[in-house]
């Protein structure tokens, strides 16, 4: 692996069975795989940050996988994703921003087959215990409402100082209950990324 330490990985999955008094049937379900790994930049500007894009790139697929296992799913029955990182104090935003977004992407698509749609992500600066959200949207058709959500993960020993957190959220389902109208999964085509 190129320059990827990873001190730990925690993988996660929320069912949701019961909202407002309603059954859920089936649950929705979503997971979390995050990983706590080694910031190789933390303390000093650096200006070419390609080392932290190609640890997202192994990040994407191995997180993506795990999501996918913890589902008990086949990659095609994935329904939305999302990204996101926390770096911790002695590094920088623009950290997170190398390891989500130039190639962690591809193969989190491919983990979760086709992802069509932009993979909804944020990033923050934090330190041990601190909350991320990961957005969510659906992975082939951005219209499809039901499926705007997020996840909270939060880990009680990362990020530290010389870390970055970085979580990747796989679902098989949208939220409990959707009904605010737009496109439904069953319509969505997935060839644009929107519709």
């Amino acid at each position: 692996m190129s320059g990827l330490i990873i001190r730990k990985i925690v993988t996660v999955v929320e069912e949701t069975h019961k909202e407002i008094g309603v059954d859920i049937n089936p649950a929705t379900r979503r997971a979390a795989s995050v990983a706590v790994i080694e910031n190789p930049f933390t303390g000093e500007y650096v200006a070419d940050l390609e080392p932290l894009m190609e640890i997202g790139a192994e990040l994407g697929g191995l997180l993506g996988e795990k999501c996918v296992v913890a589902l008990g799913i086949t990659p095609t029955e994935a329904e939305s994703y999302g990204k996101a990182a926390m770096v911790g104090e002695n590094g920088e935003l623009e950290h997170a921003a190398a390891i989500l977004h130039p190639k962690l992407g591809a193969p989190l698509r491919k983990a979760v087959e086709k992802g069509a749609a932009l993979v909804p992500s944020s990033k923050k600066m934090g330190g041990p215990g601190a909350p991320l959200d990961v957005p969510l949207g659906h992975k082939d058709a951005a219209y499809v409402r039901s499926h705007f959500d997020g996840m909270e993960v939060r880990i009680n020993d990362a990020p530290r100082a010389n870390e970055i957190m970085v979580a990747v959220c796989v679902t098989d389902s949208g939220r409990p209950l959707p009904r605010v109208g737009g496109l439904e999964h069953a319509d969505a085509v997935g060839e644009d990324g929107l519709r």
